[in-house]
Formats: C-alpha cells, structure tokens, sequence
C-alpha cells in the first residue's frame, strides 16, 4: 500500500510533486532528529530552548510545552534551529546585549554561561544524532527485511577490461579483497567502485582451486537504473542473476545492529574519501549535489518503495552530520572549533573575533550552496 501511496505522487504533476514530497518526507526526518539531539542534551545540562523549529521564516503552526519552549514549522522547510536563552540568532551566535542584562536565575539557564564542556556536548549531539539515526535505520531494514545476499560469481569478463588483464575467468568467485571478506557480488562491486586507479588482490575460487589475481579497476562514467551518471571504479566482470539467485538472510538484532553500524561506516568513508579526492583532484566536483538533485533522487527511490526511501534518509543523516562537522564557523564543526580554543586559552574568543568567524563561515556555506545549485542546473540541462 505504502508503495502505491508514493508511486501515485510520482505520476502526478509530471513528477513535480512527486520529487517535493518524498524530498520534505526525507529531509523533515534528518532535519528532526538533528536538532532533537541539541534539544535533548541541552535539556540534560539544564540550558533552556527558546525555540524548536522544522524550517525558516515565518511560522506556519507551533505551540509551545509545558517549559515554554515553542515548537514551530516555519514556512522555508530547507533545514531547521533550535534557539537557546542568550542567543541572538538562530546559528546559536551570542546576544551580547541580552547576556549582560540577565538575571542570576537567567543565567543558570543560558546557553552561553554553561562551562565549555556541557557547550560542546549540545553543539556535537546533532551529528550524533544523524548518525545514531542511519544505524536505527540501517538495523531496523537488515532486521525486517533481512540481508540480500548474491554469490559473488564471475558470469561475463569484458573483452580488453581491468578484469580480463587480471586473469579472471567465468565462473571463479571472489573470496576476498585486500583480505577483506567479500559475501556478496554487491560487496565486491561496493569495493572495486571506491578504488578506481588502486591495485587490488583478489582472492578467488576457481572449481577446487584457490588462485589470487591482481587488478586494478578503472574509473568509468556508470548510469543507475534511474539514468542518471555516476562515476566509480569498475573491473568489467558482470553477473547474471538468474531466479533463486538472490537470497535473503535472516539476521537476529545484534547481528543486524553490527551490520548498521559497518553500513554507516562505509557511508562515512566514502564519503570522507570522495572529499579527499575532490581537494587532490582524484575526483570531479561536479559530483556535489544540492536540494534539486536531492528531491529528483528521493522522487525516483520513491517510486521502487518505502524501504528505499527511509534507507536514503539514512544515508543523507550521514552526510548531513559530517557537513556539520566540518570546521567551518556557522556550522557545529565550526563551533566545537572555537570551544577546543577556549578549552585550551582558557578563556573564549573576543566577541569580534567570533564575529568575523561567523561571518566567513556564512560567506562559506552561501558558496557552498550556490556551487551545488549551480551542479543540479547543469545535470538537469543535460538530462
């Protein structure tokens, strides 16, 4: 039913509405539990939360709880704060007027007069929280529904490719990589792909025999079921799945809980390492995606199902909580930045010193969205 549901916003307004949806369905979760986890740790530490907001802008609905925090979504649902007593603006940045003014009782419960430590736990719960957020999701998709599972069998080597100068033949099946075990085509294909241009051994079974192969995958232009290019790292072997092929592994709750956490692992290193290799030119910028290609890929997981859809919400908690990391003023990363200096001075930065701080880090993360906008309006131009 649930599938039905989404593939009918899909077909609807040619696929407009059907890319808004699943985007705010997708984001709203992300967005929720990133700022949850700022409100529940400063509520521990006993800071009080002004304002809870999914969105910017003018408030569309809101009340406000029995600690008279307001809970609001606003009219621009592209992220979302949340606003502690003495801070001036939604980015947590310091009223200096509203701090010198406040009472004793005011005081205790201002953000800003909390000792370095309680600080920085409320500033990195957010990021936490998406990462905790993808492992609850990782685990409950490998517990519900179990782990696929192919054989990781060498059915098609292509002609003059990486595959066929390492030696592989048809029918050998890889064991393992660089010595990491591989239990699955996918496995193998998630490895070779993050490794273009580095030389891999493999491990293989070939009838009774155990042989090891080098090769090295090489950097290809690779479309997905939904037409649009990705670049990665690619052998040239294929495998044809054939009915009965594809199982499905029950895993017990810890087992999937461990899987959780190594899939949110591997979602951080590709990550971390695609980053790299945009600053030492291993890889392409033009990869960086914003808002416009994040709606188009949520609107076209939606239609293959529900489950796709929340495992995407995974994988964008984890790119929103390392984004937030980065040591960039305005950012969580950039605040942790200036408490490791207080920690270490003893004393914080000067007011103008912060000030400036905040304002280079916004002139940052302004480039930043312009450049990735500018990415979606080129690979829709081309699409």
């Amino acid at each position: 039913m649930s599938e039905i549901f989404l593939h009918s916003f899909n077909t609807l307004g040619h696929g407009f509405i059907g890319y808004v949806i699943p985007f705010l369905f997708v984001l709203t979760i992300v967005v929720f539990f990133h700022e949850l986890g700022h409100f529940l740790v400063a509520r521990w530490a006993g800071v009080k939360v002004l304002t809870f907001s999914l969105g910017f802008g003018p408030e569309l609905v809101g009340f406000n709880d029995r600690h008279g925090t307001r809970w609001r979504i606003s009219a621009v649902p592209l992220g979302g704060y949340v606003k502690f007593l003495g801070d001036d603006t939604e980015a947590s940045t310091p009223s200096a007027h509203a701090l010198a003014n406040m009472t004793d009782e005011e005081r205790a419960g201002s953000f800003h007069h909390k000792k370095v430590g309680p600080r920085a736990a409320i500033v990195a719960a957010g990021p936490i929280a998406n990462f905790v957020l993808a492992i609850v999701i990782f685990t409950c998709l490998f517990t519900f529904f179990g782990k696929p599972s192919t054989t990781a069998r060498v059915d098609k080597v292509e002609a003059n490719s990486p595959a066929a100068a390492a030696g592989f033949e048809v029918g050998d099946v890889v064991l393992s990589i660089d010595g990491s075990k591989i239990d699955s085509f996918n496995d193998m294909q998630r490895i070779v792909s993050i490794h273009p241009g580095d030389h891999l051994t493999f491990t293989v079974k070939r009838g009774d025999d155990t042989v090891t192969l080098h090769g090295t995958p090489e950097l290809r232009e690779v479309k997905d079921p939904f037409g649009n290019v990705h670049r990665s790292g690619v052998l040239g072997i294929t495998r044809q799945t054939a009915a009965g092929d594809v199982l499905t592994e029950r895993v017990d709750p810890a087992t999937a809980l461990w899987l959780g956490v190594k899939e949110t692992w591997f979602v951080i290193d590709r990550t971390l390492a695609y980053i790299g290799g945009v600053f030492t030119g291993r890889e392409a910028a033009d990869q960086v995606g914003g808002p416009l290609r994040i709606a188009q890929i949520s609107g076209q997981v939606a239609t293959i199902g529900l489950a796709p859809l929340i495992h995407l919400a995974a994988v964008l908690s984890i790119s929103i909580g390392l984004l937030n990391l980065f040591p960039v003023p305005l950012l969580d990363g950039g605040h942790l930045l200036f408490y490791a200096v207080e920690a270490v001075r003893g004393r914080p930065l000067s007011e103008r010193a912060q000030e400036m701080g905040f304002r280079i880090g916004l002139g940052l993360v302004l480039m930043l969205m312009v450049f990735a906008t500018y990415n979606d309006i080129l690979h829709f131009a081309a699409s």
